[in-house]
């Protein structure tokens, strides 16, 4: 049953080493199973993935617990094909470990078809920067200027016109305070959708901008601490947590019903964190998950992009916490050179 399975099968003994590789697995690498036996089988793992692939081997056996891995395997041809490999542990009667049965399925298919939408993702996410970046420079080079010009003129209006009516000059303040607002507004909106402290002062600088700014808009309190961020981070990881942030306090303010938010960004030797978090009412995840909101797949999105992970901590009146995690040592996919 096992050779006629369309599945490559294999079984390990209790000390880790294989025995039995169906005929389906023999035939994918064109291996006998005397070269496969033991640890032979690994011969046939990429490079890449060898190390991560033993390792969740040897600790799933340590643990007795099932374990799930994707690795290329060479097959006969010479091609590497992506294997989905999930083995369970095997135990007698009176449940003493023997070793592991596993099953392996060829995906390349599937994640030849991920990886082509990664692509798309990521031509769109810089696609969406540049015309960020366009936009932020017309508000700030044009409009912000041309708003600044309407509110000296009419500042200096009155000065040029000494016999104006009693009450137009305060008709004039008025307008020219609006008018200040107005660029005050555009200048706040120019510098979201392009943050010049981002490329000039790093991430850590950025957010704290953003945070206070954001508050300030909002009229909320927003408190940023940040602590072991590396000086030179990658500036295609430094956009997207920026990003993250951005979408992260948006989505909080107007759902949590909370007037208090906390942003952390702190790093370690080998990944950079982000969490924001606040008290209000907290919601399912898993239905705001099968929801798919945007702004949700948005912040995963731009994370799978730099080999990131996305997490969501909330329950129903206690609160929601967002986190992020990029790996320092990933080789992500850079987004533009305009973030």
């Amino acid at each position: 049953m096992a050779d006629t399975a369309p599945v490559l099968i294999w079984i390990a003994e209790a000390d880790k080493l294989c025995t039995y590789f169906n005929k389906p697995w023999l035939d994918f690498t064109g291996r006998s199973i005397d070269l496969e036996r033991g640890n032979g089988w690994s011969e046939g793992v990429h490079p890449a993935e060898l190390s991560k692939c033993m390792d969740t081997y040897t600790r799933a056996f340590d643990r007795r617990e099932e374990f799930r891995m994707e690795y290329r395997l060479r097959r006969h041809d010479g091609e590497y094909r992506w294997i989905l490999d999930i083995g369970v542990p095997r135990f007698n009667e009176d449940q003493s470990f023997i070793g592991y049965i596993g099953i392996g399925i060829d995906v390349t298919e599937r994640k030849q078809a991920e990886e082509t939408i990664s692509s798309m993702n990521r031509r769109l996410i810089a696609a969406q920067e540049q015309e960020r970046a366009r936009i932020a420079r017309e508000l700030h080079d044009d409009i912000g200027q041309r708003l600044a010009l309407l509110a000296n003129d009419l500042e200096q209006l009155p000065k040029k016109i000494p016999n104006l009516h009693i009450e137009t000059p305060s008709c004039i303040g008025k307008l020219q305070k609006d008018t200040s607002q107005i660029a005050i507004d555009i200048q706040s909106l120019s510098h979201e959708l392009h943050s010049s402290k981002l490329k000039y002062l790093g991430i850590a600088a950025a957010m704290k901008g953003l945070c206070q700014e954001f508050g300030a808009q909002q009229k909320v309190k927003t408190d940023f601490k940040s602590h072991g961020v590396p000086s030179a981070l990658p500036p295609e990881i430094s956009l997207c947590l920026f990003r993250v942030l951005q979408e992260a306090l948006r989505n909080s303010v107007k759902h949590s019903g909370a007037r208090h938010f906390t942003v952390e960004l702190w790093g370690t030797p080998t990944e950079i964190h982000l969490s924001v978090s606040d008290p209000g009412s907290g919601f399912d995840v898993k239905a705001a998950k099968e929801s798919q909101g945007l702004g949700l797949i948005s912040m995963e999105e731009r994370l799978k992009l730099v080999k990131g992970t996305f997490s969501i901590e909330s329950q129903p009146k206690r609160g929601t916490r967002i986190l992020a995690h990029v790996p320092l040592s990933s080789e992500s996919d850079p987004l533009s050179a305009t973030g």
